[in-house]
């Protein structure tokens, strides 16, 4: 989708039934699949590493990322239960809200930070319009902001990964997760065509930006709802040759499509189990080989790297 016919789309999808989006969607996805096999789920051009790369701290072979977008009150009703599945196998995670599509729940923040995972901001709807107008961002940027700065958070990621890089430095931010090394699949499908994070200045401050953690993992609506996939094999091959690479193993999820008590699905669900399976390839495979991080560490030690060289970790082109 161009943004324009994106723009257009949001404005129909309300009168769309959900059942028809699902289908119209799917058959998109099948004919993109076949017409992108060269660059999805691997591309091969994009594990450069960005300037000044020395490697990941204690010599790690690579970086372990788990996000999770919270599109919905019902996926918000799951976070218990999934960070109770990554707390088993030592593992933790950031959870994304949007913040004015249901009430997010304070008390649910504050566990999930009191036991060590993060919090960041999701938008602020999930209407597909945040980049219609300038001025209309301008007013949910002065939004956002507030959020962000009330759930003490440095992250942020926009829904459906609608992404413009530079209106960004308007945001009060370490980080932003809103774009993917690559996808063919997504409403905006320029894809910053890199597995590392990378660097986005602004202007001509050296100092001032924030960090851009593209996802290299493809988001688990994909392969299990849209391509109906009942493997985690799209997951594993994709790791291993991230692995190869260097690179960084950032995945996200959605509580909301995941079934975790083991009953029947809905058209929009697949078993949690799945996950699990992923994160026990990870431990089972890669033990003690990778960096396993909160994206806000990631900021942190991206900072740290900046103050010895003021250039590192940028690209030559980080998208629009």
């Amino acid at each position: 989708m161009n943004k324009i016919f994106v723009k257009y789309f949001y404005r129909a999808k309300p009168f769309i039934p959900r059942g028809v989006q699902l289908a119209i969607r799917r058959r998109i996805v099948q004919l993109k699949f076949l017409c992108n096999k060269d660059v999805w789920p691997i591309d091969e051009s994009t594990s450069d590493p960005p300037s000044g790369w020395t490697g990941w701290p204690d010599g790690k072979r690579f970086a372990l990322m788990l996000t999770h977008d919270v599109d919905t009150a019902k996926g918000q009703d799951k976070c218990v239960a999934l960070a109770g599945m990554e707390e088993a196998l030592g593992l933790r995670s950031s959870f994304n809200f949007v913040p004015r599509r249901y009430e997010v729940s304070s008390s649910l923040r504050g566990y999930l930070t009191g036991k060590g995972f993060e919090v960041g901001v999701h938008g602020l709807y999930h209407d597909g319009k945040y980049f219609d107008s300038k001025e209309e961002w301008n007013k949910r940027a002065v939004l956002i902001n507030q959020y962000i700065k009330e759930w003490n958070a440095v992250g942020y990621r926009t829904p459906s990964m609608h992404h413009m890089l530079d209106w960004f430095h308007d945001l009060e931010i370490e980080y932003d997760a809103s774009t993917f090394d690559t996808d063919p699949f997504e409403p905006y499908p320029d894809s910053a065509k890199t597995i590392f994070p990378f660097w986005v200045p602004n202007g001509k401050n050296r100092n001032g930006g924030y960090l851009e953690l593209p996802y290299t993992l493809a988001q688990d609506f994909t392969p299990f709802i849209l391509l109906k996939e009942n493997s985690i094999e799209l997951w594993r091959r994709k790791l291993d040759w991230i692995v190869q690479k260097g690179g960084m193993a950032l995945i996200n999820t959605h509580p909301d499509y995941m079934n975790f008590d083991g009953g029947s699905l809905s058209r929009e669900e697949y078993p949690s189990d799945r996950y699990r399976e992923f994160l026990e390839y990870v431990i089972g495979k890669y033990e003690g080989e990778y960096w396993h991080v909160l994206p806000r560490g990631v900021s942190t030690f991206w900072k740290s790297m900046r103050r010895k060289n003021p250039y590192f970790g940028e690209k030559a082109e980080a998208g629009s």
